[in-house]
């Protein structure tokens, strides 16, 4: 597409200019779609394990409540609060979401069907997913009150302890796929275990630091039994207490739109991205995008069962996780996969 934009009158720079933003665009809106069905597949998976309905009024099967809901913040006024860093307080929201956005830019889709084909794509996915606290820490210190400052202290110290953990496991990745480059990854996993087997997941080398990054993935996201950034019985919400409107829903869409990135992810890293589960030619006339969003369907059913079923962590608990279980594992995993891979890939 880059290059038949730049071989019209449109020339080099202007042509590569217009076809990034369509890729740009190809990618974002469709994630704001997502975004929206998959706050309605939460609630209705939260709904049936509670044995509920769920929305079921606006539309066909409740299909447009989140378009509902969204109409509805977006009509309500933006209060802020008179104590308030105006700036900041508008700021916040806007990094959030914006950063949620910019980590999709080196996902990879299917076989060349990635907007930044990076070799340090993960070290960017790594870097932008640290950016994220920003947001909170910056909107719980300008709301200018109790509970939104305690969030943004517990969302610093939540981000940075399990962000160490994801950066070992990560390693581990490295090493076995011998790249940083996520479409080099996930080719590194084809046919990886027996030959037959795609996805490092399924490697018993691997299998346990593909479990630490999903709960890792849980707490980075503040999802349940994570959300103690939010936490409604002890700070009212959090850092979110004092949004409304718009500002509120960029919150909202930042924090899904992150959901649905680490889910990518654990596809990505550990479960053959776009692969089929094995490396048989017939399960290869799916398309691979098709292959990938059946894989993070599962992974945010996983997060919603967890939502659903699992009671909120004390906050030591959550550090006590973090720092004396994940850490020690996963820095000790390093150590097995790059002894592992010494004695077998190197020869050593």
């Amino acid at each position: 597409m880059t290059a038949w934009f730049q071989s019209t009158f449109l020339g080099v720079e202007l042509g590569w200019f217009v076809a990034t933003l369509i890729l740009i665009l190809m990618i974002a809106l469709p994630l704001m779609l997502a975004v929206a069905m998959i706050i309605y597949a939460d609630r209705k998976i939260w709904a049936a394990m509670a044995l509920r309905r769920g929305p079921n009024v606006v539309g066909p099967f409740g299909l447009l409540q989140s378009f509902a809901d969204g109409l509805k913040v977006f009509l309500q006024e933006t209060i802020i609060p008179s104590g308030a860093n105006k700036i900041l307080f508008l700021i916040a929201p806007i990094i959030t979401f914006t950063v949620a956005q910019m980590a999709w830019a080196v996902i990879p889709f299917g076989s060349q069907q990635v907007l930044a084909d990076i070799n340090v794509g993960l070290l960017y996915i790594l870097a932008i997913s640290s950016l994220g606290v920003y947001g909170v820490v910056i909107s719980g210190w300008a709301s200018n009150s109790k509970y939104p400052f305690f969030s943004a202290l517990r969302a610093a110290a939540q981000m940075i302890s399990y962000e160490v953990s994801i950066g070992f496991v990560l390693i581990s990745v490295v090493l076995m796929a011998d790249s940083f480059n996520l479409s080099t990854i996930v080719l590194a996993q084809k046919g990886h275990v027996l030959g037959i087997i795609n996805g490092f997941g399924f490697n018993p080398m691997l299998l346990p630091m593909a479990v630490v990054f999903l709960i890792s993935a849980m707490a980075e996201t503040a999802r349940t039994p994570f959300d103690l950034t939010e936490a409604e019985s002890e700070l009212v919400a959090g850092y979110q207490t004092e949004y409304s409107s718009m500002s509120f829903a960029l919150f909202w869409l930042g924090e899904y739109a992150n959901v649905i990135l680490m889910c990518a992810l654990n596809a990505v890293l550990f479960w053959g991205g776009w692969l089929p589960p094995i490396d048989w030619a017939p399960l290869y006339v799916v398309p691979g995008m098709i292959w990938f969003f059946l894989k993070i369907g599962f992974f945010f059913f996983v997060f919603s069962w967890v939502k659903a079923t699992v009671p909120r962590y004390r906050y030591d608990q959550l550090m006590r996780l973090g720092w004396k279980i994940f850490l020690p594992l996963s820095l000790f995993w390093v150590f097995l996969v790059s002894g592992f891979l010494m004695l077998t890939r190197y020869g050593a």
